[in-house]
């Protein structure tokens, strides 16, 4: 959400200097900025939060240029699965340490089979990795634990339907993944539950409209869905999915600052950050979504260091995945 990771995103939390226990919340979002105008990218940029500033500089770079991944997180590291390189679609990650704002992909669990389009969330211990499109579109789900950094898909429920270019986020409990590309776009999400790992497309509010390429970021009793492409056209459209009812609605819910599809979130427990992705174009826009009204604002936002879409982020929020 996840990502509260993804992709996306694309979704997943922050972290804070005292994150590690749980005794404070998300400071910075990283933020993986996938296919430039030039082509596919190592860029990373590091949004703070408190100043709503972003920059490029200091931030370590992915281990390989890229896009169309995801990522997840806990409080002292991101883990971003690259998705395409240059080289097709891999099976590499890369794990990001905030403190030292480093990344490598040596001695970092890899994913079960090449793949990219995928999406994330997790909690503190483990994240959750739908494939996405992986030989075609997929319904495995690999588990990453970040204390050992080993992943399986061994024992980790699988997706209600194959599918790509989904979205996720969650909270302590749960990840709720939109499933995006079913054969077709689709409304249909699955609840993910991390102590059985098991998941669930009953009883699991739905999207308000058949859609792909969104992303995704929420705190502790929310998730806030970006809808990204429709059957019709790229949209402005966000859900609320309310984690204690498993309800979804579109009503209230703040909408982006322009269409766009192929973004990426983070966020912290006041607030999501979401690159917007493709607008007209290649977009360097982020929007900061505050939770407690569910109000959207591009103003005053620190912009992405390079036009850019098919992203990914992670960050930290206590009571989110602690």
């Amino acid at each position: 959400m996840p990502m509260i990771i993804t992709s996306g995103a694309a979704s997943a939390k922050g972290f804070g200097a005292f994150a590690k226990t749980g005794g404070a919340d998300g400071t910075k979002g990283i933020f993986a900025l996938g296919y430039l105008s030039g082509g596919f990218s190592t860029i990373r940029n590091k949004y703070t939060y408190a100043t709503c500033t972003s920059t490029a500089c200091g931030v370590g770079a992915a281990s390989a240029a890229s896009y169309s991944g995801s990522a997840a997180g806990n409080s002292t590291r991101g883990i971003f699965a690259l998705g395409e390189t240059n080289f097709g679609a891999v099976t590499t990650r890369n794990k990001y340490t905030y403190s030292c704002c480093t990344s490598t992909a040596c001695g970092v669990g890899a994913a079960s089979a090449a793949s990219y389009r995928g999406s994330a969330a997790g909690n503190s211990t483990r994240g959750i990795f739908a494939l996405g499109s992986a030989s075609g579109l997929s319904t495995i789900r690999n588990k990453y634990t970040y204390a050992t950094c080993t992943s399986t898909a061994c024992g980790v429920g699988a997706a209600s339907a194959a599918s790509c270019r989904g979205s996720a986020a969650g909270n302590s409990t749960r990840g709720i993944f939109a499933l995006g590309s079913a054969s077709g776009l689709s409304t249909i999400r699955n609840k993910y539950t991390y102590a059985t790992c098991t998941s669930t497309a009953c009883g699991v509010g739905a999207a308000s409209a058949a859609s792909y390429s969104g992303s995704a970021a929420g705190n502790s009793t929310r998730g806030i869905f970006a809808l990204g492409e429709t059957t019709c056209c790229i949209s402005t459209i966000r859900n609320k999915y309310t984690y204690t009812t498993c309800t979804s609605t579109a009503c209230g819910v703040g909408a982006a600052s322009a269409a766009s599809y192929g973004g990426s979130a983070a966020g912290n427990s006041t607030r999501g950050i979401f690159a917007l992705g493709f607008t007209s174009g290649p977009s360097t826009i982020r929007n900061k979504y505050t939770y407690s009204c569910c109000t959207s604002t591009a103003s005053g936002v620190g912009a992405a260091s390079a036009a850019s879409y098919f992203g990914s982020a992670a960050s930290w929020a206590t009571c989110v995945n602690t």
